[in-house]
């Protein structure tokens, strides 16, 4: 089994505090490729983080509500290659 991490891009809204609001994968769960994973909110507006592989989801490494900053991991994803 391989890993990828899910992290935090740079969203060009400098700053702005960045927030993890809601999680809507549960750990364990399978992710797509490209489907959202996480929702984050930044200056009011709420965004999707997608997965970059499909796998499962292994790890969440921060909690709902908790302060994000750019290139933060959020989360651990393995895959089968």
């Amino acid at each position: 089994m391989m890993t990828e991490d899910l992290t935090l891009p740079d969203l060009g809204l400098d700053d702005q505090p960045i927030v993890l609001s809601l999680w809507l994968v549960k750990t364990g769960g399978p992710v797509v490729e490209g489907e959202p994973v996480v929702e984050v909110l930044a200056g009011g507006v709420t965004i999707d983080l997608p997965a970059p592989a499909d796998g499962i989801l292994k790890k969440k490494l921060v909690a709902e509500s908790e302060p994000l900053a750019v290139g933060q991991r959020l989360a651990v994803i393995e895959w089968e290659p």
